[in-house]
């Protein structure tokens, strides 16, 4: 038994912080997962820079609401829907996530969520736990399922290799030098062809 386990921003949909940032104009706001492997750093940091720039979950939901998938997202996870069971691994949170997947036709998701004060001030982040993309592959394999899984960032590399076929997509030049390994892939149609190959 298969499931396909897919990153989300970068891989489906435009990465959220850097749209904010060009929102916003806060440059340094465009750093994401490609750039830091520590997403725990990375997100205490991000906080950091909202609370000094006094902006919160109101203004953030404000550019997710005219995000839309990357043009084929949909209709390439129609497709692999239609084949085989698919979760969507992010390490996004509940209150970014709902109207990207609603563009998406209502995938499955499993991300974390966000500690918000009354006046919308984001507080903390909490993880759904440690490793979380590596962490859910291994407990999916460990009901019976053989993964399928790709994303775009250093934090995908762990479930990518623990998986029985794993993908890099619109990956930096840099992670596709390190991991020569991995098969790289830069459009849907491509990384369908190569998802349907593991499957048989």
């Amino acid at each position: 038994m298969n499931i396909v386990c897919l990153d989300m921003e970068g891989v489906l949909v435009p990465e959220i912080w850097i749209a904010f940032s060009e929102t916003s104009g806060i440059p340094e706001l465009r750093r994401t997962t490609r750039d830091e492997p520590d997403y725990d750093k990375l997100m205490r940091w991000r906080l950091g820079v909202l609370k000094e720039h006094g902006l919160g979950l109101k203004e953030i939901q404000a550019v997710i609401a005219k995000i839309d998938p990357l043009p084929g997202a949909k209709e390439f996870l129609d497709e692999l829907r239609s084949l085989t069971q698919v979760v969507i691994l992010s390490d996004t949170f509940e209150q970014f996530a709902k109207p990207l997947m609603k563009k998406l036709g209502w995938p499955t998701l499993l991300c974390n969520t966000l500690e918000v004060a009354e006046n919308g001030e984001i507080l903390r982040h909490q993880m759904r736990c440690p490793q979380s993309k590596l962490t859910t592959v291994k407990a999916l394999q460990s009901i019976g399922y053989d993964t399928i899984a790709a994303g775009d960032s250093f934090n995908d590399l762990a479930m990518i290799q623990a998986s029985r076929a794993g993908f890099l997509f619109k990956s930096t030049q840099a992670i596709k030098e390190a991991h020569p390994e991995l098969p790289a892939f830069e459009d849907f149609p491509d990384l369908l062809a190569a998802i349907k190959g593991a499957l048989n």
